[in-house]
C-alpha cells in the first residue's frame, strides 16, 4: 500500500496544482500522523486509512471556496468525502476502508466525534501544523494540549516544536 499514499499524494497535487500552500499543509500533516501513527503502534490498515486521510482531509476546501466563498471547518467536512471516494475509487479497498476515510475527512474538525487512535492522530498533527501556519501564541499552545492532546508522541511533538 505504499504506492497507494503516493498515488494518492499524487492526485491531491494535481487537484489543488498551484495551490502550493495547500499542498505543503496536507504533505505537513501527513508526515506528522505518519510518523505519530508509527511510534504509537498503528500498523496495517488502521495506518494505511491514517495516511489516505491525512493526504486528503482538506481535499474538500476548493468546492467549499466555490460554493459557499469560505474555507470554514464545517463546509469542507461536508465537501470533501465525495471528492475523496472519487479519489479512492481506482484502488482496490473495501468499502469499510474507504467509509472510515470519508468519516475522517468529513469529521477532522468535530473533536466531540473523536472515536479512535487514528481519529486522534489526523486531529493532532492538523493541529501541529496549523498552529505554525496561522502563528498562535503559547498561551493557545498550552490550551490545545491540554484539551485536544492525547496520545503521548504528539504531545512529545508538540511540546518540542512549540513549549520548549
Amino acid at each position: 500500500m505504499v504506492m497507494m499514499a503516493s498515488s494518492m499524494m499524487k492526485k491531491m497535487i494535481a487537484y489543488f496544482g498551484a495551490d502550493v500552500k495547500r499542498i505543503n499543509h496536507a504533505l505537513k500533516v501527513y508526515a506528522l500522523a505518519k510518523s505519530i501513527g508509527e511510534l504509537e503502534g498503528l500498523t496495517g490498515e488502521k495506518l494505511e486509512i491514517l495516511d489516505a486521510a491525512s493526504i486528503l482531509h482538506d481535499i474538500g476546501i476548493k468546492e467549499s471556496e466555490r460554493k459557499y466563498s469560505s474555507t470554514a471547518g464545517k463546509y469542507q467536512q461536508l465537501e470533501g468525502p465525495p471528492i475523496a471516494r472519487e479519489f479512492l475509487q481506482e484502488f482496490n479497498l473495501s468499502q469499510s476502508f474507504v467509509e472510515r476515510v470519508c468519516y475522517l475527512i468529513g469529521n477532522h474538525h468535530t473533536y466531540t466525534k473523536i472515536d479512535d487512535l487514528d481519529f486522534q492522530i489526523l486531529v493532532e498533527a492538523d493541529f501541529l501544523v496549523n498552529i505554525f501556519e496561522g502563528d498562535l501564541g503559547q498561551e493557545q499552545v498550552e490550551i490545545i494540549k491540554e484539551k485536544y492532546f492525547k496520545t503521548k508522541i504528539g504531545r512529545s511533538y508538540l511540546e518540542s516544536m512549540y513549549l520548549s
